[in-house]
């Protein structure tokens, strides 16, 4: 791609969210998902393949859909309220679409089914930023919106997401698929906390950018998108290899990683809520995911591929790629838990 385009629809993409997030009328909010969408459609196209092509129709056809169901219903609270403040969607029947059109744009069960094909269809950057950027601008209307919807809602949506994240990852062998699934878990887990405490949902968002950041950059610098070949990796890159499960198990929430403290801190609000169900059911559909990131563990570190043919092992070269992000990524997806008390305090 032209270097000067791909710095014009990066402008863009940057434009669009932050147009989001500084706007306080609906139309403006519009616009900036609008320009969103529309920036990322070219970068997602750009290998002209039918995968590809594939990917970025169906992505684009549902997030038009989702703007068009915004739009309608931020008219309709205007028609009935009065009122195009995006603080001020009193309404209970506009309100539930908001935020289904939302739940719709950011690929949250039971509106999930096109996000692990759109993701499969798109190269790894192009998947990083679909999986991490193109959130920001919808979660940011979630947090403002949340405070008028029934909690009820929120919990379903929240537990249907962490179940179906879970459940679909199980039997994927392309790591793709299984990060897209990754994503749909980990979007329920801020969803299910957003009505009670939405600084925790901005901390879980911004821990979930970093640790998936770093997976992609990971499985970028291995030249790996299926789980067979992931076994191969410790010929090209040993260390990397090795760092590979710690990043994996951080996204599935395990302590001494970074991946563990907004799961603490989540279900420490929901029992201090009262919530003791809830939060029972959310640390068992996070066993499920933690299942499919063992599996990725055991095939990085403690399988060899059978090759059965005398081929050349792919042996260690020199990356032309840029470290310096996948380093940054590393560190905080691995060491920021001793730092949580002081990232809660500044939040609260």
């Amino acid at each position: 791609m032209n270097p000067y385009v791909l710095a014009i629809l990066l402008f863009s993409l940057g434009l669009g969210t932050t147009m989001t997030f500084s706007s306080s009328h609906w139309l403006l909010a519009w616009m900036g998902l609008e320009i969103n969408t529309l920036a990322i459609t070219p970068l997602m196209a750009q290998q002209h393949h039918p995968r590809a092509v594939e990917a970025t129709t169906k992505y684009f056809l549902i997030q038009a859909t989702a703007a068009a169901m915004i739009l309608f219903a931020s008219t309709t609270n205007a028609w009935l309220m009065g009122e195009w403040n995006i603080n001020n969607v009193s309404n209970p029947i506009t309100n539930m679409m908001i935020i289904s059109a939302l739940a719709l744009k950011i690929g949250l069960a039971p509106a999930h089914f096109w996000l692990p094909e759109v993701l499969q269809g798109l190269n790894l950057l192009t998947g990083l930023i679909l999986s991490t950027w193109q959130k920001l601008a919808p979660f940011a209307l979630i947090i403002q919106v949340a405070q008028n919807t029934s909690p009820t809602l929120l919990t379903l949506l929240g537990i249907s997401s962490t179940l179906v994240g879970g459940w679909g990852g199980l039997n994927q062998t392309q790591l793709r698929k299984i990060l897209a699934y990754s994503s749909i878990a980990h979007m329920g887990w801020m969803m299910i906390i957003i009505h009670y405490a939405p600084q925790l949902t901005t901390i879980a968002l911004i821990t979930y950018i970093f640790m998936t950041s770093a997976a992609f950059l990971t499985l970028k610098t291995l030249n790996t998108t299926k789980i067979n070949t992931l076994s191969t990796a410790w010929s090209k890159n040993p260390t990397l290899t090795a760092i590979t499960p710690l990043i994996l198990l951080s996204l599935g929430g395990l302590p001494p990683m970074t991946g563990f403290a907004p799961k603490w801190l989540i279900i420490q609000e929901l029992a201090k809520q009262n919530l003791p169900l809830t939060a029972t059911i959310m640390v068992l559909t996070a066993l499920l995911s933690l299942y499919f990131y063992l599996r990725l563990c055991y095939t990085a570190t403690l399988t060899i591929n059978p090759n059965t043919i005398n081929a050349t092992t792919p042996w260690r070269t020199k990356t032309t790629m840029n470290l310096l992000p996948l380093t940054l990524t590393i560190t905080t997806t691995l060491g920021l838990l001793p730092l949580t008390p002081t990232i809660l305090a500044l939040t609260t």
